[in-house]
């Protein structure tokens, strides 16, 4: 299973994987994941199909990568929120927001990338398991220091996190976004993140 941490440091390496990457996002959103085959990646590069398994073993693994890159900037985005100046509770809401609108933006308007997505999660692909933990550590933080400002009461930082990631994933699974939107039974994502918020102050 490919893991871009462990991908040789050689710039022409670097830069034949970033060709592919790019030729094989492109395609998959033009044309849809399942109906792209490695050999219309080599062919939109003018390479053979055989220099494409030099550097991936097979889509599958391309595929890992280009969701790995989606998510890291998903993690970025985190990452800035959770370092802004701002109470824990205002963070939070602009964590959940945000990855509402990237979730939105992102995944559900283009078919194709939401398409990708969707394989990626129901294979559980350790890229995924990896962003959620990453993400719930960031959280666990910005609750710590909630906690330490007076501003929540009391609790295992961890365990709210996953309690607070529980609450709000109708805001960031792909699948559960669509299946949510229009619905006026469901909770709009602003109270549902007030509501989850809230819990954490009692």
């Amino acid at each position: 299973m490919l893991d871009l941490s462990d991908i040789s440091a050689d710039p022409a390496r670097q830069e034949n994987i970033a060709r592919i990457l790019v030729a094989a996002e492109k395609l998959f959103r033009h044309y849809g994941y399942s109906k792209t085959t490695v050999a219309d990646i080599a062919r939109d590069l003018g390479m053979s199909t055989a220099n494409i398994y030099r550097f991936f073993a097979s889509k599958g693994e391309i595929h890992q990568a280009l969701c790995g890159r989606m998510l890291e900037q998903s993690y970025l985005m985190a990452l800035n929120i959770r370092n802004q100046p701002i109470s824990a509770s205002d963070r939070l809401r602009a964590y959940a927001m945000g990855q509402y609108k990237m979730t939105l933006e992102t995944m559900l308007d283009e078919q194709k990338v939401h398409e990708m997505v969707v394989i990626a999660i129901e294979s559980a692909w350790h890229v995924i398991e990896k962003h959620i933990v990453r993400i719930q550590d960031l959280v666990a933080e910005i609750i710590a220091e909630g906690i330490a400002a007076g501003e929540f009461v009391e609790q295992d930082p961890v365990i709210a996190a996953k309690c607070f990631a529980s609450a709000t994933v109708d805001l960031c699974h792909p699948q559960m976004v669509a299946q949510c939107l229009g619905k006026t039974y469901q909770a709009k994502p602003e109270d549902l993140i007030e509501f989850a918020i809230r819990a954490l102050k009692k």
